[in-house]
């Protein structure tokens, strides 16, 4: 039965819990509020089919295409890029999909604002997935559904993180033609339980309201510079800047990530998915002509199947190929873990109580690391133009 001695070596991907085939395995959540299999010993019968198909415990080293290709993309419609994190790609080829008749699998808010895996089967309810989510979501049954879904034939675009997309391949246990996976370069995945905290603080700031509307990524102020935006109930708003948010101040520090996030094991160039997308960060090195602050999308291509998908969409979008390891270099999260900070539990043990004091303790630079945090950029910059 699986069993998870190390936190670290257990991403919440739900996939031993969806294989279980006497339903014995729940995700339960720990103090942090992050997800981790509870198997029912008395259900168990030692089957084994929670440990094989745990893409951390065993790994699928199958043989992945080293030819990759990289395009630094924008959708020309304004208003889908506007609305999205970056460049709208994720949008072109979810519609495209869509229109074939297909279903879009990726995170979605729930009427509490809790960040869950969601199905939509119609370009007008596409906008319940755009835009990044930085919290944790939660699978549910969304691989039991899509497996479901390609069974009887329908073509299948899931999105979700690398772990997430490895929990999927390895719970299906065989290739499916008609199944498009998308994942994307992520920084790592913060705790639900401090996202519920913050929607609780910002809904005592807004005198008891509850909102009606989050958006992680408004560009209001550009796309460098997003925005976490709250719309509430009664009419007020709360908009800050990422660098004034304590929700992302604490997300960017690593104050809040999964224990796994802190060793990725699917951090890697070359990956099992289709295509993975991404913020082109570095975009005003690479090719400054695409660089209008409105977003641009880093997309790299896995498999023949994803240049094939990515083909489809050429019409909606304006691409130019890029060097992989050029984008990489701007883009440093598709292979490096984020560094855990040294203060990581005793942020997430005192959090609770007061989560504006406790986020603006834990986040607060000194002079010292201001200064080399500017020079750190500043090198970063000067390197990228050699």
């Amino acid at each position: 039965m699986i069993k998870i001695v190390e936190k670290s070596k257990c991403s919440g991907c739900y996939a031993c819990a969806m294989v279980c085939p006497k339903s014995c395995i729940t995700m339960t959540t720990d103090e942090e509020g992050f997800w981790y299999p509870e198997v029912d010993i008395k259900s168990c019968i030692n089957c084994g089919g929670c440990v094989r198909v745990c893409p951390i415990q065993r790994p699928n080293f199958s043989k992945r295409d080293k030819h990759l290709t990289a395009y630094a993309v924008k959708h020309k419609e304004d208003y889908i890029r506007l609305n999205s994190s970056s460049g709208g790609v994720f949008s072109a080829l979810a519609s495209y999909v869509l229109e074939k008749g297909g279903v879009v699998f990726g995170a979605g808010f729930d009427k509490n604002f809790n960040i869950i895996h969601k199905c939509v089967e119609s370009v007008e309810n596409l906008a319940i997935l755009r835009g990044s989510k930085y919290v944790q979501s939660k699978i549910g049954e969304a691989y039991k559904e899509a497996e479901n879904f390609l069974k009887y034939g329908r073509l299948v675009y899931f999105s979700g993180t690398p772990c997430q997309i490895e929990g999927l391949l390895a719970y299906l246990k065989r290739p499916y033609e008609n199944l498009i996976t998308q994942d994307l370069i992520c920084h790592g995945v913060p705790s639900p339980q401090v996202w519920r905290d913050y929607i609780k603080y910002r809904s005592a700031v807004a005198n008891g309201a509850k909102p009606r509307k989050i958006a992680f990524r408004a560009k209001n102020e550009g796309w460098k510079r997003y925005s976490v935006s709250f719309l509430f109930e009664n009419d007020t708003e709360y908009r800050a800047t990422l660098d004034k948010d304590p929700m992302m101040q604490v997300f960017l520090k690593n104050l809040c990530l999964r224990p796994s996030c802190y060793n990725c094991h699917f951090k890697t160039k070359y990956r099992r998915s289709d295509i993975t997308l991404a913020d082109f960060w570095g975009i005003k090195n690479i090719l400054p002509e695409m660089d209008d602050d409105k977003g641009t999308s880093l997309v790299i291509i896995h498999s023949k199947k994803g240049e094939e998908v990515f083909k489809q969409i050429e019409q909606k979008v304006i691409a130019f190929e890029v060097d992989v390891d050029k984008a990489i270099f701007y883009n440093s999260a598709m292979i490096q873990s984020a560094k855990r900070d040294s203060k990581r539990e005793k942020f997430l043990s005192e959090e609770k109580s007061s989560f504006s004091k406790v986020a603006e303790k834990y986040t607060k630079l000194n002079y010292c690391k201001r200064i080399k945090g500017k020079l750190k950029r500043l090198i970063k910059r000067i390197l990228g133009r050699i």
